[in-house]
């Protein structure tokens, strides 16, 4: 089978590194602390104090109030990416609290194994015959800088780059092989071929820092205007492939009856009895239905 020509896309403009930051409890207890601090010493004036304190403590409790600012929460199996001016700077994935640059902008991205499960499509296989088929690819974002910023929504770009992937590899095999050659099917080799659908998949959605980890066909049939037809031809098929076991079985029997009838002498037969006898056991064996005896009273040749 002639291999598809690989499409030349842009080579990726970010990778994800770390982000700078800190502990988030150490920085908090800071923060608090100097904004408790501060409001304390705006209010030390009304005792009698110097009036330059309340200067000191307001700007020592916005300070703090600043350095509240770049706590950040990271959930388990979660990413913040952190921009600083519209740049990129990094990505925290260590969860708990943290903190950056308060200046910084932090959007939440889940790194969570999740699931898309295509429509059902119909599509024509490699014969041209019209088929319904869906898939469920199972997926996680791996780099989650080209996930925010390399395409414009992740989700979305997972979802259709799978269906027009499910939709080339149906295209590529027929639904059954019908015992004609060593051909791939999508009914008979779907291990195969969904491992193929990975692969595709995944080369699809590596611009979007996204890794695919299984997929699986969720959906395979004929188009309802003909699997009527083709009921009836794999019906054919498994009846001409039951009468042909039978066929050899019944042979190997009748082979294996008259051997023994003429190594343990039973019964001496020419050729014309030899063909009269293979004759009636091929009907019984082979009939699909029960045999009704005939007596003889006369002889073979009356």
């Amino acid at each position: 089978m002639s291999q598809t020509p690989s499409v030349t896309r842009p080579a990726p403009q970010y990778r994800e590194r770390v982000a700078f930051g800190a502990g988030g409890i150490p920085m908090f207890t800071i923060a608090a602390a100097l904004f408790l601090g501060g409001v304390g010493i705006a209010f030390l004036p009304a005792l009698g104090l110097p009036g330059f304190l309340i200067a000191v403590g307001v700007a020592l409790a916005l300070v703090g109030a600043f350095l509240a600012l770049g706590l950040t929460m990271v959930a388990p199996n979660q990413a913040q990416v952190v921009q600083f001016f519209g740049r990129y700077v990094g990505t925290i994935r260590t969860d708990g609290l943290r903190w950056v640059n308060p200046l910084t902008v932090r959007n939440a991205i889940s790194t969570r194994i999740r699931n898309h499960e295509t429509s059902v499509m119909k599509v024509n296989d490699a014969s041209g015959s019209p088929i319904e088929i869906a898939a469920v690819v199972v997926w996680q974002v791996e780099d989650t800088a080209r996930a925010s910023f390399e395409v414009d929504d992740f989700v979305q770009f997972v979802s259709i780059q799978t269906e027009a992937a499910v939709r080339h590899i149906a295209g590529k095999y027929p639904y059954d092989s019908y015992g004609e050659g060593t051909g791939l099917s999508l009914r008979d080799s779907a291990d195969a071929i969904t491992e193929q659908l990975s692969k595709e998949v995944a080369e699809r959605v590596d611009a979007a820092g996204v890794k695919i980890v299984e997929s699986r066909f969720t959906h395979l049939a004929y188009a309802p205007e003909i699997a009527q037809a083709m009921l009836q031809r794999q019906q054919a098929s498994a009846m001409i492939a039951a009468r042909a076991e039978i066929v050899e079985g019944a042979v190997s029997l009748v082979d294996r009856a008259l051997a023994r009838l003429s190594d343990e002498d039973v019964v001496d037969l020419d050729e014309e009895r030899k063909a009269a006898m293979v004759s009636n056991l091929l009907v019984v064996l082979c009939s699909d239905r029960p045999a009704s005896p005939v007596v003889n009273t006369g002889t073979l040749y009356q």
